[in-house]
């Protein structure tokens, strides 16, 4: 499929601006977690014309209204939260007429049994809404990560993960993780269904666009950068000598929504889990270079004494809200888009964790990204929309 070798830094924007596509769908997505760092990208990419499976008519759902910078996508938007059970069905009991889900949503709580319990609610309230209503319901691709070969943030250090590269056919690791019970209850409900067709994808720290992510490490570096840039200081590696020397892979949103898109309507992609990342390997020291260029900064590391972001950015705050002020940025709130919890896990990592994308490869899906462009990419389309200086 040509489409697949078609994907690149920034072609779903150069493809929108001359899309021209017919009004008849061939297929209806819905995309819960729309304003997600991948949903996002899925809200981008399926309404394009020569998008495999198309032309698609595309439902987004998410908790909060609109934000600007999703309004551009020819998308119906649905706001609405799917961790309540009435609200669901309110709201999406009307969509009789989709084909595929793309279930990109998730939200955090203190411990993983709670994880489990509200994650798994929210995954269940779709299914049970939309399955039932849907006749030409075709099949649903669920979204989870890394977390599935490590074990969850709560117990990282504490238990032994899986010998990378990932692949994966691996086993559960025996801890609570709600990325198992999300895979249950997907296999369970798909199973009530004939003929309806389930796919997991499982990428890792993914290079994006979404102010709203809980884990957007692009948008936290940006934001880390903007406040050093309007303090007069210099770019700080806040993180480990293993990460800064070490081989690292990343997954960038477009990939991951092509590479679900792909999974949706290939046959021999179906009911199946695939790793997702770009396929290249790079280093944290090479990334910053490239963040503090964008940003006009000097940078350095150190390791000999410890940095963090969250103590670096704590009581920032205000610096943040003159930051906005002065430079007219889009009304963010720092605690909105500085996952500084998120970026020091990554950064402060002393144990390479790699995934093996060959399992896609045999199966067909050849898309990659190059890591340092996609970096740089996302980090101009975030300015470009003036949510950082």
């Amino acid at each position: 499929m040509s489409w697949w070798w078609a994907g690149a830094i920034g072609a779903a924007k150069k493809k929108f601006d001359s899309d021209n596509a017919p009004a008849k769908h061939h297929s209806v997505a819905l995309v819960v977690g729309v304003t997600g760092i991948v949903g996002n990208s899925l809200a981008e990419i399926l309404p394009l014309s020569d998008t495999p499976g198309g032309p698609w008519k595309v439902y987004g759902v998410a908790r909060r209204p609109r934000p600007p910078w999703n309004a551009d996508h020819p998308i119906h938007y649905i706001q609405c939260d799917v961790s309540d059970s009435q609200q669901t069905n309110e709201k999406l009991s009307d969509l009789t007429d989709v084909t595929h889900i793309f279930y990109v949503a998730w939200t955090s709580r203190p411990t993983e049994a709670e994880n489990s319990d509200i994650n798994g609610r929210m995954l269940l309230n779709v299914l049970n809404t939309v399955i039932p209503i849907a006749p030409n319901l075709l099949h649903i691709c669920l979204q989870t990560g890394r977390k599935h070969y490590m074990g969850p943030f709560e117990l990282l250090g504490k238990i032994k993960p899986h010998e990378p590269p990932f692949h994966e056919d691996l086993p559960r690791l025996k801890v609570p993780n709600f990325y198992y019970t999300q895979e249950d209850i997907l296999l369970a409900e798909v199973n009530k269904k004939q003929g309806l067709t389930w796919s997991v994808h499982r990428p890792g720290v993914i290079f994006g666009f979404s102010p709203y992510s809980l884990m957007n490490i692009v948008v936290s570096l940006c934001a880390y950068a903007s406040i050093c840039k309007h303090q007069g200081q210099a770019l700080k590696f806040p993180g480990s000598q293993a990460a800064w020397d070490g081989f690292c892979d990343a997954s960038d949103a477009d990939l991951i929504a092509e590479h679900e898109i792909w999974a949706a309507v290939d046959p021999f992609a179906k009911n199946q889990a695939f790793n997702c990342s770009n396929g290249d390997v790079f280093k944290w020291k090479h990334l910053w270079e490239v963040l503090a260029e964008k940003f006009g900064l000097e940078y350095s590391a150190e390791f000999d004494v410890k940095l963090t972001l969250e103590e670096m950015m704590k009581g920032k705050d205000w610096v943040w809200d003159e930051i906005v002020k002065e430079k007219n940025l889009v009304p963010t709130k720092l605690e909105e888009i500085g996952g500084w919890w998120f970026a020091d896990i990554i950064l402060g990592l002393n144990e390479l964790h790699l995934d093996s994308m060959n399992k896609n490869k045999e199966y067909g899906f050849v898309g990659f990204r190059n890591s340092k462009t996609s970096f740089g990419s996302w980090i101009d389309k975030i300015k470009s929309y003036r949510i950082v200086l």
